[in-house]
C-alpha cells in the first residue's frame, strides 16, 4: 500500500522554504531530521525529499528513465547550454558516448605522468611561497586542476584562458540566482548579478572558440583525435547546420571545463582544510607519503592502490563535503518510491550531503575519521549511502582522474609542507552547482620537518 511522504508541520514550512533560498544546507538538514521521505507543497508545485540508500538507489538507477534533470540544473541550462549536465534522452546519450571512451580507466592511467607533473608545479609553486605570509590554497588548486583538464582531458592548454575560474563563479551565482526567482527575471535587467554574468559568459564563450579552433587547426595537421575534446570537435562536424553544430560544441566544452575542474578543486580544498584541522590524520598522512614516495619522487600510477590511506581521507573529505551535494530530478510520470507515491511532474531530491551523515548509516556522522572506509568495513554499508559522484546512468564519467588528481596531490603536499589555515577561517560550504568553500582557503605554509 503506499501514500504520501509526510509533510513538516505547517508552523515549519515558511522557515523551510525561506532556506531555498538563503541556507539550501539547512533546508535539507531540516527535511532529513522530520523523516527519511520528506514532501513539501508549494502551491501545486510538489517537492518530495529522499534520504535512504534504497530510495536514492531506485530514483537515481533503478527507474532512471523516470526522472529527467530537475530544479538548479534547470535553470543552469541558460548558462551551460545542452552539455553533459544538463541535456536529456538521446542527445545525453550521444554526448556520453563520444566522450566516455577518452576516460576509460586504461586511457586514464597513462595520463598519470601529466598528472604528477601538474602535482609537483603546484608543490613547487606553494613552496616558494613558504614563509611568505597566506596564500588562497583553493586558488593554487583549481588552477591545477585547470591545468589537468587541459593536459589530459582537452590536450589543450589553458594557459592563456586564466579566467575561466572566476567566469564560472559568476556562472554559478546566476544559475542559483535563476533557482530562487524561478526563472521570472529576464537576463537583460540590469541586476549586477546579471551583469556579471553576460560579461562571464561572453568571456567564456570567447575562450572556448579559441580553443577549438586551436585544437581543429592541430587535429588538421594530424594530431590525436582520441582524447575528448577531440571527439566532441568530430561528433559536432556530423551536425548538417554549422551554426548547430558550433552551439553544440560551445554547450559541451563549456560543461566540460566546468565539471572538469570545479568538482576536484572543491575535494581538494575540503581535503587540506580537514587535515589542517586534525594534525593526527595528517601525520598518518604524511608518514604513508613518505614511505611510497620515498627520495622526494613524484607519483605514479603504481603507486595510487599503495596509498591507500591518503584515498581513505579523500574519500571521507567527499563523505563530509560531496562535491555534487544534491541530485535533482523531475518525475515524468507517476512513481512509486519505497512505500511512497510520488506525483507526475514533482520535483525529487537526492541530497548526498544529508545522505552521507545520516546517523543510522554513519556512526558519528560529523566525525572526521578516514578509517570508516578502511575495505573491512566498507563491505558491511549500503551501496547507496556514498554517493559522492552521483550513481546510475549519470554517474561521474570523470571520477577516476578525479580521485588520482586528490590523492597525488594530498601525498605531495602532505609529505612536504605544513599548511596551516589561518585563524578565524571557519571554512563555510557554499552550496552552489558543487559544494565549494566561501571565500577561499587562506593558509600559510611551511616545509615540512
Amino acid at each position: 500500500m503506499s501514500a504520501d511522504p509526510p509533510s513538516p508541520p505547517l508552523r515549519a514550512l515558511p522557515s523551510l522554504l525561506r532556506k531555498l533560498a538563503v541556507d539550501r544546507l539547512g533546508m535539507m538538514r531540516d527535511a532529513a531530521a522530520l523523516a527519511d521521505a520528506v514532501r513539501v507543497a508549494m502551491g501545486p508545485k510538489k517537492m518530495y525529499i529522499f534520504n535512504r540508500p534504497d530510495y536514492a538507489k531506485h530514483v537515481l538507477a533503478d527507474n532512471a528513465a523516470n526522472y529527467r534533470k530537475g530544479i538548479g540544473l534547470v535553470e543552469s541550462r541558460k548558462m551551460l547550454g545542452d552539455g553533459l549536465l544538463t541535456s536529456e534522452d538521446q542527445l545525453w546519450r550521444d554526448q556520453r558516448r563520444t566522450v566516455q571512451p577518452a576516460f576509460r580507466p586504461g586511457r586514464i592511467a597513462t595520463q598519470a605522468a601529466a598528472v604528477a607533473e601538474e602535482a609537483v608545479g603546484l608543490l613547487g609553486a606553494l613552496g616558494h611561497r613558504a614563509e611568505q605570509g597566506p596564500v588562497d590554497v583553493l586558488q593554487e588548486v583549481t588552477g591545477f586542476t585547470l591545468g589537468v583538464l587541459g593536459r589530459t582531458v582537452l590536450d589543450t592548454g589553458l594557459g592563456g584562458h586564466g579566467s575561466i575560474a572566476h567566469a564560472f563563479e559568476a556562472v554559478q551565482d546566476q544559475a542559483m540566482f535563476d533557482m530562487v526567482t524561478q526563472n521570472m527575471v529576464p537576463t537583460w535587467v540590469p541586476l549586477a548579478t546579471q551583469r556579471r554574468f553576460r560579461r562571464a559568459r561572453r568571456e567564456l564563450i570567447r575562450s572556448v572558440d579559441e580553443l577549438v579552433a586551436d585544437r581543429s587547426a592541430r587535429m588538421a595537421d594530424g594530431g590525436d583525435a582520441d582524447d575528448a575534446f577531440s571527439r566532441m570537435i568530430l561528433a559536432a562536424r556530423e551536425e548538417p547546420d554549422p551554426a548547430a553544430a558550433r552551439k553544440r560544441l560551445q554547450d559541451e566544452l563549456v560543461t566540460l571545463l566546468l565539471a572538469g575542474h570545479e568538482t576536484t578543486a572543491s575535494t581538494l580544498g575540503w581535503t587540506l582544510l580537514l587535515l589542517a584541522r586534525h594534525p593526527h590524520v595528517r601525520d598518518l598522512v604524511r608518514e604513508e607519503a613518505r614511505g611510497v614516495l620515498s627520495g622526494g619522487r613524484a607519483p605514479e600510477v603504481e603507486d595510487l592502490h599503495k596509498l591507500m590511506y591518503t584515498t581513505q581521507v579523500v574519500q571521507e573529505a567527499m563523505r563530509l563535503y560531496p562535491p555534487v551535494w544534491i541530485l535533482p530530478r523531475v518525475a515524468r510520470q507517476a512513481d512509486q518510491v519505497g512505500p511512497f507515491t510520488v506525483a507526475a511532474g514533482a520535483d525529487v531530491l537526492v541530497c548526498p550531503y544529508t545522505l552521507h551523515r545520516h546517523p543510522e548509516l554513519w556512526e558519528r556522522p560529523e566525525s572526521f575519521e578516514p578509517g570508516r572506509f578502511d575495505p573491512a568495513r566498507v563491505a558491511d554499508r549500503p551501496r547507496y549511502a556514498y554517493i559522492p559522484f552521483g550513481a546510475g546512468p549519470r554517474f561521474c564519467v570523470g571520477s577516476n582522474l578525479g580521485m588520482m588528481e586528490a590523492v597525488f596531490v594530498t601525498a605531495l603536499l602532505t609529505r612536504d609542507l605544513d599548511l596551516q589555515v589561518l585563524p578565524g577561517h571557519e571554512g563555510v560550504a557554499e552550496p552552489m552547482m558543487s559544494l565549494r568553500m566561501r571565500g577561499g582557503l587562506p593558509m600559510t605554509v611551511r616545509r615540512a620537518r
